[in-house]
């Protein structure tokens, strides 16, 4: 899972027009804010651009092995902010009720697990995995696991009423602006995500992570394997610090390779039905009787037309 991002190259793996799309410019405006970006957009429209979308990944040239350095997160609205759970709660009192809020959490939730006084990493990571807000962004490995996030609807009369959209992020993009202190710590482990307890030696303070990130980075972090939904689902989180007030601004701003991929409405349900032959579902995404019920609901719903 570890990799050293200076033998890393950009190297295409299929021959498609991602590359070129790439280069050109694209202006996303914010749905809610009104706000122009400059993010790379590419318009999927197509099944043979959504394998596209898969295949378009990265090779360390030194092994000559596939290793992504991508990081991919799905929504099931094109126009659907990136906020945290933190932000949706609280909205601009975040900052100021969060120390409440991980400490309630640590204080009643120690009977479960004694260790979750010794890092705030973990309590955000075990909080967020059971509803607690945080300042936490999921991402994942899996491309194919964003396109299930970005195909799957609550309601799914919506599934081909609006289109949705898959970001994608670099891990050298984020290593970019790292202070040293954090940047050496990844060196000398070798790795090129953090987890609680690299991160806990190098800060375990919230306070002291706002002021070294400022405006300008953040740490992504790999969460411990406390279920099997973190495992499949490939999890990993940005640690989003209170000077990054605005999640698509940083990207747009600190960011060279982020990708935005909007997907048609109209091959939603024919993506979803891709992904139930590929074994990417809600049975194996939220392993249990939940997720099993889920999944056999979205499987036997009647769209409109077949009624």
């Amino acid at each position: 899972m570890d990799c050293d991002f200076s033998l890393l190259q950009q190297v295409a793996v299929s021959n498609n027009h991602i590359l070129l799309a790439k280069r050109r410019a694209f202006v996303y405006t914010g749905a809610e804010s009104g706000v122009a970006f400059t993010i790379t957009t590419v318009y999927i429209n197509t099944i043979g651009e959504v394998m596209d979308l898969i295949s378009d990944q990265t090779r360390n040239t030194e092994i000559n092995r596939l290793r992504s350095g991508y990081y991919y997160r799905g929504q099931p609205d094109v126009n659907y902010r990136m906020v945290t759970s933190l932000w949706r709660n609280c909205g601009k009192r975040q900052h100021e009720l969060e120390p409440s809020i991980l400490r309630y959490f640590t204080k009643y939730a120690s009977i479960e697990d004694p260790t979750l006084k010794e890092s705030v990493w973990k309590q955000m990571i075990v909080g967020q995995h059971y509803g607690l807000p945080t300042r936490l962004l999921d991402w994942t490995r899996s491309p194919l696991v964003a396109l299930h996030f970005a195909v799957n609807e609550i309601n799914l009369k919506k599934m081909d009423r609006r289109d949705c959209v898959v970001w994608r992020m670099t891990m050298s993009d984020m290593h970019r602006n790292l202070p040293e202190k954090y940047a050496r710590a990844l060196r000398e482990a070798k790795t090129s995500t953090f987890s609680v307890e690299l991160l806990t030696s190098v800060v375990d303070s919230l306070r002291q992570y706002d002021e070294d990130m400022g405006q300008n980075t953040l740490v992504n972090i790999e969460p411990p394997s406390i279920s099997q939904r973190i495992i499949n689902q490939y999890s990993f989180f940005s640690v989003i610090p209170s000077g990054i007030t605005d999640i698509e601004t940083f990207l747009d701003t600190h960011t060279e390779e982020t990708v935005r991929y909007v997907i048609n409405r109209n091959i939603r349900w024919d993506i979803r039905d891709l992904l139930d032959q590929m074994n990417v579902n809600e049975r194996i995404i939220y392993p249990g009787l939940d997720g099993l019920s889920k999944w056999i609901t979205r499987h036997y719903f009647v769209r409109e037309q077949e009624k």
